[in-house]
């Protein structure tokens, strides 16, 4: 399996730590306002990468057992990733005159239905960053211990001039970002690059979640939960982390900075980020109101599934542009394959499971090309190039990598299809004997069903109407 690892610029051969624990960490949402579909793909093709790792086999023939885990930012993160302005949480407490912790509540919620609208697995570990309070300020401490650190007025800071490294992963050119920096720049801090490990409540700021260290009123810096998280779930290196492009700069390279100085030793050995959706060219963004999310999608008469059909349409690396008619384009498509697996369930029931058969060669060349940098749009040409020879047991296999719902017709329609056959064949005589109010009624009983019937040369085909 291979993948591009943007640690080295290149795509490698993955090889896990330990195939009995394979360690995944996945940067979750910040819980102040609804997840858009942008943030949404990211999640998507993260899915998609365990669903890979799970079929990767041991010498032995066993299955890799991953260990994933997801953070939820449920405090720290500010309006700027450069430890600036309000906490997001904040922000949305002001906006709907509500505690931030009821925002925060809320807000997971409404992030967990939209995740698993999108058929996506649950991570193995699920972290919530105020549960980690205590530990973000170890962290601190032994970073000061290591002298890394100095004190400010508003906070606890990372010297990044401390750690050598500090500009290597995101390419980072800092007498450019230096010469750049605005004339207002803190001047408490010895160089632009450094960070917040925690912040300091200074007087006249209202800010409802707070913890006490060093004897004074504060709360932990964005960066740092997710090095605490790491290091707590998963330990010392791990194989993978994912995330979005716009985490290299500030987010990640802080990550780093944190967590290997901390303990000398490499953060993880694979690192995967994945490109913006635009629209209109732009990048969907909160602060440019220029976004849908889920539900609003499902106003329009889409499901979610066929949102993250258009997804896997593209490569987790390529910038995606979103129009509404693509997303049609998604939704037909998915359609398509759902009515293949309808048809070819309908065979699996009237033949008792007989002759159905699977093509481990189209399977085989399916999941070679998932683990060629996790290419779905090469495996979806395959899935249509080879869509009338596919079988049952392949549609099973198809619908196990992508989770698009292709075999939620099985639940739906398998009661049903003695009673649809029933009612295609006494429209069928109908039509025959030219009664055709008769037919249109049970074409009618039928579209209840969820089912239309279309008329060819070699007989009535039944399929989904959506």
């Amino acid at each position: 399996m291979k993948l591009y690892n943007t640690l080295t610029r290149k795509l490698e051969t993955f090889k896990p730590l330990d195939v009995e624990n394979v360690k995944i960490y996945t940067c979750g949402p910040t819980v102040y306002d609804f997840a858009h579909i942008g943030n949404l793909s990211g999640y998507i093709y993260w899915d998609l990468l365990i669903q890979v790792l799970k079929r990767q086999k041991t010498e032995d023939g066993e299955n890799w057992r991953i260990n994933r885990v997801m953070n939820i930012t449920d405090v720290g993160h500010l309006t700027s990733d450069a430890d600036e302005g309000v906490d997001k949480l904040e922000k949305g407490a002001a906006r709907e005159h509500k505690t931030v912790w009821e925002v925060a509540e809320f807000y997971m919620n409404k992030f967990l239905d939209d995740f698993h609208a999108l058929n996506l697995d649950d991570p193995d570990s699920l972290c919530r960053a105020t549960d980690y309070i205590k530990q973000d300020k170890n962290l601190v401490d032994t970073l000061t211990q290591k002298g890394y650190t100095y004190e400010t007025k508003d906070g606890i800071y990372f010297d990044t001039s401390k750690f050598p490294t500090y500009a290597d992963f995101a390419k980072l050119d800092l007498d450019h970002l230096k010469a750049g920096a605005r004339v207002d720049f803190n001047s408490e801090k010895r160089n632009v690059s450094d960070f917040a490990l925690w912040k300091f409540i200074q007087p006249g700021e209202d800010h409802a979640m707070q913890w006490q260290y060093l004897g004074r009123a504060g709360y932990p810096g964005w960066h740092i939960e997710c090095a605490t998280i790491v290091h707590e779930e998963l330990g010392e290196t791990i194989d993978i982390h994912t995330g979005g492009i716009d985490h290299i700069p500030v987010h990640h390279t802080n990550e780093i900075a944190e967590l290997e100085a901390f303990s000398g030793k490499r953060m993880s050995n694979f690192w995967l980020h994945c490109n913006f959706v635009n629209i209109s060219g732009e990048k969907i963004s909160k602060s440019l109101g220029n976004f849908y999310t889920l539900d609003q999608l499902k106003e329009m008469g889409y499901d979610p599934l066929d949102f993250k059909m258009w997804v896997l349409q593209g490569h987790f690396m390529s910038e995606r542009n979103f129009k509404l008619e693509d997303l049609s384009s998604a939704k037909i498509r998915r359609l398509k394959w759902k009515n293949r697996f309808a048809v070819k369930l309908a065979e699996h029931l009237k033949n008792q499971g007989a002759g159905i058969g699977s093509h481990q060669d189209i399977q085989s060349e399916i999941l070679e090309k998932l683990e060629d940098n996790l290419n779905s749009p090469e495996a979806f040409s395959i899935i249509d190039t080879h869509l009338s020879e596919l079988s049952y047991n392949d549609w099973k296999e198809i619908d196990s990598f992508f989770k698009l719902g292709l075999s939620e017709a099985e639940e739906e329609i398998t009661p049903q299809i003695p009673e649809v056959e029933r009612l295609t064949a006494e429209r069928e005589e109908a039509r025959k004997n030219k009664d055709y109010a008769v037919a249109d009624d049970i074409r009618d009983d039928l579209a209840n069903m969820n089912i239309t019937v279309l008329d060819s040369p070699s007989g009535p085909i039944w399929q989904f109407i959506k």
